[in-house]
């Protein structure tokens, strides 16, 4: 378990270099700049600024000074928000995604999983053709076309659902339906199945030949391996939704992550893009080593240290 800890944590180290150094080299790649307006800055203001920035400086210097803040935990200044760094921004706005991403979690997890075993349970049935029906629906629909939906029927035409914020629990239903629908029914495909196959294995014939009950069979033997494909998916799933879907933020005007990232990429606050991405990549490579050690717990043929 310790080399294999050891190994995934200089993977992970390699991947996180690897997303700043892109993210870096592409933001200096993109046209204009971030102080670029439609009426010039006066020469001596717009050097005073890029001195404070360090833009004066060749890129490769600039670059390694990012790298080394970056490593102190340090994503600098946000260019656009005067008085605020990239650091409080995240600090501020990613407990508000984090509200909204976890009960969409939770709605993925408490639904997704029971509707894809009850579908395979009853495959080919009512049950199973209900259930891919929607599911089928939900991964075709994007969640900004849910969200908008939501927003124009709900709240503007019904007036049942607020549209912007989360002061109550109603402001929870539109986000969150709009988050989870996707992946809500792609968790329900993915387990039907995977339960499926598993049913279908020698060792489940064994089990029911040994005259164990039908509960015992799906919930000690077939429910175990059929759930690894699901957290290999649930893992990423978590870090996306946590950190904030950006156009459903937007749409329901909701002041987390998501939102000022877009903002940011509109005001070329280069800062924010680059130090909301790698803290996204951080939570993701996160999550994925939770999804690797889950494995060794979930199934014990699976050798961490091979």
């Amino acid at each position: 378990m310790g080399r294999f800890i050891a190994k995934r944590f200089i993977s992970m180290l390699v991947t996180l270099l690897f997303v700043v150094t892109i993210t870096f080299f592409l933001m200096h790649a993109a046209p204009g700049g971030p102080f670029s307006r439609e009426k010039a800055l006066p020469a001596p203001i717009l050097k005073v600024i890029e001195e404070r920035f360090n833009l004066d400086k060749p890129v490769y210097q600039q670059y390694l000074i990012y790298l080394k803040d970056v490593a102190k935990g340090d994503l600098g200044p946000s260019f656009q928000r005067v008085g605020w760094t990239v650091n409080e921004i995240i600090e501020k706005t990613f407990p508000v995604s984090a509200k909204v991403g976890g009960v969409s979690v939770l709605l993925v997890l408490i639904l997704g999983i029971p509707i894809g075993i009850v579908s395979a349970l009853k495959q080919n049935k009512w049950q199973d053709q209900l259930a891919m029906f929607f599911a089928t629906l939900g991964v075709t629909i994007p969640s900004f076309v849910i969200g908008t939906l939501i927003v124009h029927i709900f709240s503007t035409n019904l007036r049942i659902l607020p549209s912007n914020g989360l002061s109550t629990w109603k402001h929870y239903i539109g986000p969150v339906i709009a988050l989870a629908g996707f992946s809500l029914s792609f968790v329900a495909r993915l387990t039907r199945s995977s339960m499926l196959e598993v049913m279908q294995q020698d060792y489940i014939r064994t089990a029911r030949a040994k005259g164990l009950s039908e509960f015992t069979v799906l919930t000690k033997h077939a429910l175990k391996n059929a759930l690894i494909p699901v957290i290999s998916y649930v893992g990423p799933l978590v870090a996306a939704i946590l950190t904030g879907s950006f156009v459903v933020e937007r749409i329901f005007a909701i002041s987390g992550m998501g939102k000022y990232f877009v903002e940011s990429v509109g005001n070329r606050d280069y800062t924010v893009i680059m130090g909301v991405t790698v803290f996204y990549a951080i939570f993701l490579v996160v999550m994925v080593f939770v999804v690797d050690i889950l494995y060794g717990l979930i199934d014990p043929r699976i050798k961490l240290d091979r």
